[in-house]
């Protein structure tokens, strides 16, 4: 279970041949049991990977023929209601944790939405994490003519580095620091033949702290036109004021704003851990405390072809007008240093 009773899903994409089930198969040996049910999401008509998946763990389900993302998302919000109504009726233990592996060519934000906005799955089931496999060995070729991988590790709270032991050191350095300037926020694991198989665990609150920035400069340069800044706050945000600013950020530059994420500080106790992802906004979570490692609030934006002073100066504008007179955004990203 999740927060307010939800079932925990977490949402396990990588491009074709990156080694998803491999990672599965480890994180279902690890945790033995019928209350971690398995979806698996072939574009094949015919599916391998599940019967892989049913030599460790019975609780799977295979959606073929087609992409969860786009032509299988009935299938999901059908085989999610059936597992609810199963589990509800006695038929299946109580499910802690449910793990979607989408086929390799997904985008996880449609995934996200349907699980968000279903008039039924909304209520009893919420996305703890969303866990990328990025294949070392031919990483750097996908990352340039693959537009998938690109948004699924946008997406990922929690990137999985595999084949190290086919590549060279150098190169796994290289994509963790391009992982890391792409998407500043995610957790990165270096996992040989599933090793890492804990990322995907369910995350603790550990997670909301800020990822160190990288410390190589990468070779890669794909997606030029995807940037990403942090900014921080001289003060308490107006929680009103900023409501009606990223409303009406989405809705201008819905699609360009990839990923929004991070925590705020609003003036009332622990911080408001905030988290969208390209047009699913996920309800804000209002923490009882600070993380540990995380005092600062801050925001990451991910975005395409949005200059990232246009979106400090306009949030600085909104705080103002909302009464926060001396309230200042600053850019904090190690690449870029403080911007007043």
């Amino acid at each position: 279970m999740t927060m307010n009773g939800r079932r925990a899903v977490s949402v396990l994409s990588g491009f074709l041949g990156s080694g998803k089930t491999t990672l599965l198969r480890g994180h279902l040996q690890n945790h033995p049991g019928d209350d971690l049910v398995a979806i698996i999401n072939e574009w094949g008509a015919v599916g391998l990977d599940h019967h892989l998946v049913r030599s460790v763990n019975e609780q799977s389900v295979l959606l073929q023929g087609g992409c969860v993302c786009c032509a299988r998302r009935e299938d999901l919000v059908r085989t999610l209601r059936e597992l609810l109504d199963l589990e509800q009726g006695g038929g299946m233990p109580a499910m802690r944790q449910v793990v979607i592996e989408t086929s390799g060519l997904a985008d996880p934000a449609p995934v996200l939405f349907t699980i968000a906005t279903d008039p039924v799955l909304k209520h009893h089931f919420a996305v703890a994490s969303v866990v990328v496999t990025l294949d070392a060995v031919n990483a750097g070729d996908q990352i340039e003519s693959q537009p998938e991988v690109c948004k699924q590790l946008v997406a990922a709270d929690r990137v999985v580095i595999t084949k190290p032991d086919l590549a060279s050191g150098e190169r796994v350095a290289e994509l963790q620091a391009w992982v890391r300037q792409l998407n500043p926020t995610a957790r990165i694991f270096v996992s040989c033949l599933g090793a890492a198989a804990e990322a995907l665990d369910l995350p603790g609150e550990a997670e909301y702290a800020r990822a160190a920035p990288a410390t190589l400069e990468p070779k890669l340069a794909p997606h030029p036109d995807v940037q990403s800044a942090t900014l921080g706050f001289s003060g308490p945000l107006d929680w009103p004021a900023f409501s009606v600013w990223l409303g009406m950020l989405l809705e201008a530059h819905g699609p360009k704003a990839l990923r929004i994420k991070g925590l705020l500080d609003i003036g009332a106790g622990g911080p408001v851990a905030l988290n969208t992802a390209q047009h699913t906004v996920h309800p804000p979570e209002h923490l009882p405390a600070w993380p540990q490692g995380s005092s600062e609030a801050y925001l990451v934006f991910i975005t395409r072809g949005i200059d990232p002073a246009r979106i400090a100066n306009s949030l600085e504008a909104f705080q103002r007008a909302g009464g926060r007179n001396g309230f200042r955004v600053k850019r904090i990203d190690p690449s870029f240093g403080e911007m007043a």
